[in-house]
Parts: structure tokens; sequence; C-alpha cells
């Protein structure tokens, strides 16, 4: 019976596990069983911290928020209340947007909600 020689499969493999840690540092970039290491420690964490960027966006989205209503004298929390009772459905990353980069109309928006 013949033989199955893996050489090409076996390289192929080889070079798409070291491509992927390309930059790592030390043997995690160079060797196949720490590179594989590194790439299954790297994809926990990836997907780990896939649900905290999304937190951080948000959080992010409500100081910007805070500080612009703040500025027009007005708290978060007050401006929030408000819009909800004057039932203006606007999201957190809309808000935060026309806060940062439409300031005149973020101020004509507390002016209605007040």
């Amino acid at each position: 019976m013949s033989r199955v020689k893996r050489g090409v499969i076996k390289n192929k493999r080889r070079k798409n596990v070291l491509k992927q840690t390309k930059g790592y540092r030390h043997g995690r970039g160079s060797k196949e069983a720490q590179a594989k290491e590194a790439i299954f420690h790297a994809g926990t964490y990836a997907f780990a911290h896939r649900k905290d960027k999304k937190s951080d966006a948000r959080k992010l989205w409500n100081v910007k928020i805070s500080s612009a209503s703040k500025a027009e004298g007005l708290s978060y929390s007050k401006m929030i209340g408000a819009m909800k009772k004057k039932n203006i459905l606007l999201d957190r990353k809309i808000l935060a947007s026309l806060a940062e980069h439409y300031p005149a109309t973020f101020k004509r928006l507390l002016k209605e909600i007040a």
C-alpha cells in the first residue's frame, strides 16, 4: 500500500498559522506550537471584548451628551427624562453625534424639551 506524504498540506497549514501571528513577539510569531496557542488566546480575547466595545461606545456617548447638556445648564438625567416625556425618540448615538458635530442643532433640541 502506498503511503501518504503530508508535506504540502502540513507546510500550508503552518504558513497560515504563522501568517495569522505576524507581528507577534518572540516565539509566538515564529514557532508553530506557540503561534497556535497565541491564536487561541487572541480569539478568546476578541470574543470577550466585542461585547465590551459596544459598552464602551455607549459610555462615551453618555459622556458627550452629558457634557454638552451641562454646558447649557441641564443635567443628563433631566434631559433624558424630558425627552421621554416629550416623546422625542432619538437614541444616544445620534444625540452624541449632534452634540459633537452639530452643537447648534443640539441647542435647539434642548430648547425644545425645556
